[in-house]
Formats: C-alpha cells, structure tokens, sequence
C-alpha cells in the first residue's frame, strides 16, 4: 500500500537533528518562552517577510487569538460578520463563532477552491469587517483582488495560511499580504511540528504585543494581567524541531511541485477533474482531484494499493455543530464537498510510488 503521507519517513531524514534539537532543550532546563522560541518566531518571521511571528498552541488558536486580539483593540465587535469560504475547514469557522462573531459562507472558484472575489464583494454588507481567505490545499488565494477589496470598503484581512506554508505570489508569500495570519504546524502540513503547533504572523506591532499578552494568560508581565488571556504558547522542543524543518521546507516543496506536476501532465483519465494553478504558487500541500464517481474511485484506489484521503466529506454549514446553517444551500461547495478526493503527495515518495498512482488512476473505469 502506497500510504497517503508517511510521517515516519518524512522525520526521519531529519532524525539526528531532531533528537540533537530535543536534547538541547533538555539540556536547557527551560521549557516554555525560551531561546528556542524567540530564535523561531525570527525564523519564521523572516522566512513569511514580516515584522512579527508569535508561535502559539496551534492553528485554531492563532486565527482566535487575532480576532480576539482585534477585539481587544476595539477594531471589532460581537456581531460583526466575517466572510469566509463555504468550502473550508471547520477551524476557520470555529474561530469566528468562538469570537461572537458572524460568518458568512461564500461559494468558492470551482476550479481553484478558493474564495472568488466576485462572490466576496457580493457578501459585503454594512456589518462586514473582515474577509478569512483560506489558502485551501496550498493555494495562495487571488489576493490582490482581496486586499483591494478590504481596502475599498475598510476590512480587515486574516489569512488561514494552515495548508500553505511558502506559498506566494510574484515572491509575495502567505502571512505577509493581510493585516494578520495564523498558520498550523500540525504533524501532517508542510512545516511540521511533532505535535500541536502554530503562529500567527503581522506587521502590525500593536496587534503583535496583543497577541503576545493574550496567549500567555494575557500577561505581558508575570503576575499582572492586562488582559483576560489563555494559555497558548507553542513550547520550546516543538519550535526548537521547527526550527530543523523549516531549514528544508523550500526542498520539500520542489518535490512536492515535481510530484504534482507530473500528475498533471500523466494522468489522463477523461473521468478524473485534476486541480488548476499557476506557476510556482502552489505548495501542495494536497493534490485534490475530482469526479463524481468519488466513492467508486477511492475504493478502486485502494484495492489497488493506493490510500487516498477525503478533504473534507462534511462542509462546515452542513455539521450538527452549526446546526443553524444545515438548511442553507451552497451548491458549489456541496458538489465539492460530495466530489474531491485527495491522492498521496509528500517529499518522500518515490518516483516509482508516482509512476504506480498515475497507471492505476488511468486505468479506472466507470461500469
């Protein structure tokens, strides 16, 4: 079975330095907002082309912890509505409603799954202040038409950079084009922790000490509270490994690049929709194609040796969660929700592993 991502080979090309890494910090005596985080946080903060990178528990803190940290600041309210794509991941939701504020599903491009400015500037009413792009499989958003946008009508931007890591631009890069960005680093992106993981990435100082306070009980000193914060913060073996993989992420990518390019020039089944791009703006953080015959397909798959995985089977106004929203029909979303299907793509496949996936996709047929 050629397995969908195999952690174990991806860490273990960087094993020593992993083990090197954790045996520092043990070493260290100091586990929490340590040297390993601050030298992290300037890592990545250059690595993203921003002033400002505040690591954090995970992915779904960092989006939360902006919104919260712009409440704070008196920049939103309860109530207020953020557009977000209809198709995304539940998170992106979550860290609206957790907030008290409004989403506001919009129906995506159906060919790059990302937010359609179009759509977005239809959904603009007079209680929208902030538009969510999600950077969807690992690819960048069209942002200049939304920054364009935010600034015609005064919004504020918050990336969801969680599948995206490196993506850009014209050498513009994710977490450097809205006013703030969260990013996860959940075992499976494409910068990996070796647990929960994430950051949250501005150039606005003002937010950035905000933030800072509110993910550290909002203490910016210990014992006084400016704020009524949580605990996330991401720790120092998480960043100090963070810190080994992000000197390889860019060599990940171009295999990762290679991979999918081959998959689109080889797999030629009529009955297999494969995903659009262009140039070098995708990191592939999934190969996601698409067909009707989804279910016949992932079974067919896998009787032949090849595990595929469903991102996502349920959008998030169809979950008993937001049990207010299963009435709404967002048809684009739905169809893609009931069609895509995500194949093995990761720096450690081999070239035999992509030649086996693109012969067996060519040769499903449909009875």
């Amino acid at each position: 079975m050629i397995k969908f991502l195999d952690l174990q080979a991806i860490n273990g090309q960087y094993q020593k330095e992993l083990k090197d890494a954790c045996a520092r910090v043990i070493d260290s005596g100091w586990y929490i907002m340590g040297n390993e985080l601050e030298a992290f946080e300037h890592e990545f903060a250059e690595y993203c082309g921003v002033k400002h990178a505040i690591g954090v528990a995970n992915g779904l803190d960092a989006l939360i912890l902006v919104i919260r940290a712009w409440k704070e600041l008196g920049k939103l309210k309860a109530g207020d509505e953020v557009i977000v794509p209809a198709n995304t991941y539940i998170a992106s939701v979550l860290a609206i409603t957790e907030n008290d504020l409004i989403p506001v599903f919009v129906e995506p491009n159906p060919t790059t799954y990302n937010l359609c400015p179009t759509n977005v500037r239809a959904a603009i009413t007079e209680k929208t202040k902030v538009i969510l792009p999600v950077h969807l499989y690992g690819l960048i958003s069209p942002m200049p038409e939304l920054m364009d946008l935010a600034k015609e009508h005064d919004l504020l931007v918050l990336e969801d950079c969680a599948q995206a890591h490196g993506a850009n631009i014209d050498g513009k890069k994710v977490g450097n084009w809205g006013d703030a960005a969260g990013f996860s680093f959940y075992p499976g992106k494409n910068l990996g922790a070796l647990g929960d993981a994430g950051a949250i990435t501005t150039n606005n100082g003002e937010l950035a000490q905000t933030v800072k306070a509110l993910r550290n009980y909002g203490s910016h000193k210990k014992y006084e509270n400016l704020y009524q914060g949580i605990n996330s913060r991401l720790d120092e073996i998480q960043a100090a490994m963070l810190r080994v993989k992000l000197g390889y992420l860019d060599q990940e990518t171009a295999r990762r690049r290679e991979i999918a390019n081959c998959y689109r020039s080889k797999i030629t089944n009529p009955l297999i929709q494969l995903p659009e791009w262009n140039d070098n703006n995708h990191v592939f953080h999934l190969f996601v194609i698409q067909t009707p015959k989804r279910d016949e397909l992932q079974k067919y798959l896998a009787d032949n040796g090849v595990q595929t995985i469903i991102h996502y089977p349920i959008p998030p106004h169809k979950q008993s969660a937001y049990v207010q929203w299963n009435q709404q029909s967002y048809p684009v979303t739905e169809i893609i929700h009931q069609e895509i299907l995500s194949l093995p793509i990761s720096p450690v496949m081999t070239k035999k592993d992509v030649k086996n996936i693109i012969e067996v996709c060519n040769l499903w047929l449909v009875d």
